[in-house]
């Protein structure tokens, strides 16, 4: 693959053109037609980056803001043929070089182990990436989705 570039992006449309064509070549994880639109429309509003190789786009990241201690990975999608090559480290490492100027924790929340095989993949990802576990919600987003909010200290 050619040199991968991790750039910010502050164009909504663009945003939102980025974010849909990745998430929708990953069902696995963003299988709801209406949660998927509405994490597109939300990204619009956040500090965004993209991971493209040449003018491909590989995958993106953005963050919200949770609180004046902590910021959030939104929403990050790397597109299926590209996982596990080093590109969501990389979105994360954008992203942290932005959220340590303002916060000192970064969070995230996915489906907690053991209900679907993906997901199992995305927490050892975060894992690796320095995230503990903190807390499970149940039935935050319903029971057959418990909400793991994981968590990592960056200064």
């Amino acid at each position: 693959m050619k040199k991968i570039i991790i750039e910010e992006v502050t164009d909504k449309i663009l945003k939102e053109t980025i974010s849909k064509e990745v998430l929708l070549d990953l069902p696995e994880w963003f299988g709801l037609p209406e949660s998927t639109e509405e994490y597109i429309h939300q990204v619009k509003k956040q500090p965004f980056w993209v991971a493209k190789s040449q003018k491909k786009i590989l995958g993106f990241i953005s963050m919200k803001a949770t609180s004046i201690d902590c910021a959030e990975i939104f929403c990050m999608g790397v597109k299926k043929d590209f996982h596990g090559k080093g590109i969501g480290s990389l979105l994360i490492d954008a992203l942290e070089i932005s959220a340590i100027q303002k916060h000192s924790y970064l969070q995230v929340k996915t489906v907690d182990e053991g209900h679907y095989k993906e997901y199992d993949k995305t927490i050892a990802f975060y894992k690796k990436r320095g995230f503990k576990k903190l807390e499970v919600f149940p039935t935050l987003w319903d029971e057959w989705n418990p909400c793991l909010v994981m968590i990592k200290k960056i200064c």
